[in-house]
């Protein structure tokens, strides 16, 4: 299959678990919670998105006709021959491209593979680290995983409501936008309240990179 690509650019992983850690990030075109395009937004699922997936046109972006030229793309971004690569493949919603040709063509080039997903579909074998992050008013089919992390808050999706799922880790990430400061005071009370969930701050954006 041809994998619709955003962008791909090299950072610094700003939320959950790898939080810090030196990452290719992968962005894949599309998701099945909103369009992307801001006329849509009102009717859209998930209405708090704040990433720009549409389309093929950003940094690095393109259309791949095979996961090995996909991944040829990306090793070209890793520094370090003599440190396994490490990719987040994100979105959008990647699940709805990344396959077991995408994941073996990416493990044959020994890249550690971690995947953040909304959590409605569910996902294939061989992905190193699973991040779930559930979306109110829409289906949750990935239950299990490495990482749940919860934007918070969400009227409809509590805390409460998926704690009982089995991830090895449960993070709160404040709602970013207007009422941020206040998002954030109410997760950090949250997680206090509640120690099984830790706090995970937006990290680029603090320190102001990609």
């Amino acid at each position: 299959m041809a994998y619709r690509i955003k962008e791909v650019f090299y950072s610094l992983q700003g939320e959950g678990f790898h939080s810090g850690r030196p990452a290719i990030f992968c962005r894949f075109s599309h998701c099945n919670l909103w369009t992307g395009l801001e006329k849509d937004r009102a009717r859209a699922i998930c209405r708090f998105c704040d990433t720009d997936f549409v389309g093929t046109d950003g940094q690095n972006g393109g259309v791949f006709d095979s996961a090995e030229a996909l991944t040829r793309h990306l090793l070209t971004f890793w520094p370090d021959p003599d440190v396994f690569p490490f990719v987040v493949l994100t979105g959008g919603e990647p699940l709805l491209q990344v396959d077991a040709a995408l994941i073996d063509a990416l493990h044959a080039a020994s890249f550690e593979i971690a995947v953040e997903t909304n959590g409605t579909l569910e996902a294939p074998a061989g992905i190193d680290w699973l991040c779930v992050s559930p979306k109110a008013g829409a289906p949750l089919k990935q239950t299990h995983g490495n990482e749940l992390k919860l934007v918070y808050p969400q009227p409809d999706l509590p805390p409460e409501k998926v704690a009982h799922l089995s991830f090895d880790h449960f993070y709160l990430q404040p709602m970013d936008g207007p009422n941020a400061a206040a998002n954030t005071r109410a997760a950090l009370a949250w997680c206090l309240r509640h120690p099984q969930w830790k706090l995970s701050l937006q990290l680029h954006k603090i320190l102001d990179i990609d």
